[in-house]
């Protein structure tokens, strides 16, 4: 009676085992949709095509790109927000997700509460350049310029873009009051400071690639704590201004009540694809790494930078158009 009584028990706790893992079990959807919150052409849709080519070999499922341009990346990001939590739409964008957030009086979304992070694609420092005409040659003489001259002013892409956000944190930082000059794109903002009409700016090193090596503008530092590895020679702004650093960086995003085992997977599949040979040499084009975060660090890091920018938003009075 007792073997009896033992082996019901085994079955029974077998049985539940076995219904544990199937209700843990994860399942990919039949097809997956990156949606890219910008016109196609840029970096966010470059490597969202990247990324989806070989997700759709990992996971054994189609993935296609989505190109949802408008209202600064607002557009495609309520897409998301508001597509079934399935894990069949994901969002890809860069750190303009939660600057163009920070700007908003009564912003569309909530970078930290209307989604789900998946994954840290890459980050990687941003770089500050001046005009060739200009006398600055280092981040000390750009900083004093910044404090002393009135008529120092700086580009970006736009209001609330991530090169405005840097500067004015360096502003805000070395106590200086620099112009900014908002441009439509960050091409135009570069072609003026070729012309001589800006001083200097914060941006991606890809954004001015064929200038700097043109030399029509001039490399002062880069954005990170400490010196780059991909432009060792070129000093850190935090060795003249302590504590500065801004990164330039890309995630993945699914709807909000997305289950927990499925984006675990797809942010294990993402980082393992991130790491290979072919993410990481397009990477270096942007001068950035892969990134490296779970989902909790993800969400951690979101969070984080949403504070920061807000917080200096506020600060600086940095409002939408």
């Amino acid at each position: 009676m007792k073997l009896v009584i033992r082996i019901a028990l085994l079955a029974a706790a077998t049985l539940g085992i076995g219904a544990s893992a199937l209700a843990q079990e994860v399942r990919i959807p039949k097809i997956i949709k990156i949606v890219v919150p910008f016109s196609p052409g840029g970096s966010n849709d470059l490597f969202a095509r990247a990324l989806g080519q070989k997700l759709s070999v990992s996971l054994n499922t189609p993935v296609v790109v989505d190109n949802r341009p408008g209202a600064g990346g607002a557009i495609g990001a309520i897409a998301v927000a508001q597509a079934e939590p399935d894990g069949g739409t994901l969002l890809l964008t860069s750190v303009s997700f939660v600057t163009n957030a920070a700007i908003q009086e009564k912003p569309a979304y909530d970078p930290v509460k209307s989604f789900a992070p998946v994954a840290l694609l890459n980050r990687g420092p941003m770089l500050l350049i001046a005009g060739k005409e200009t006398p600055y040659t280092t981040s000390e003489q750009v900083v004093q310029a910044m404090r002393t001259n009135k008529n120092m002013n700086y580009g970006s892409a736009g209001v609330g873009s991530i090169g405005q956000m840097a500067t004015e944190l360096l502003n805000s930082m070395a106590r200086a009051n620099a112009t900014h000059v908002p441009y439509k794109g960050i091409s135009n903002a570069v072609t003026d400071m070729m012309g001589g009409n800006l001083q200097m700016m914060i941006t991606t090193a890809a954004s001015v690639t064929g200038p700097l090596k043109a030399g029509q503008v001039r490399p002062i530092a880069v954005t990170s704590q400490k010196r780059s590895r991909f432009m060792p020679e070129l000093p850190a702004i935090a060795e003249v201004v302590p504590g500065f650093e801004v990164e330039s960086w890309w995630g993945v995003y699914a709807p909000p009540k997305t289950p927990r085992p499925l984006v675990e997977r797809l942010n294990a599949e993402i980082r393992r694809i991130a790491d290979g040979a072919e993410m990481r040499e397009l990477f270096e084009r942007e001068s950035t790494e892969p990134g490296t975060l779970d989902v909790p660090q993800f969400a951690t890091y979101v969070a984080t930078e949403t504070a920061k920018w807000r917080k200096l938003a506020a600060e600086r009075g940095i409002k939408s158009e």
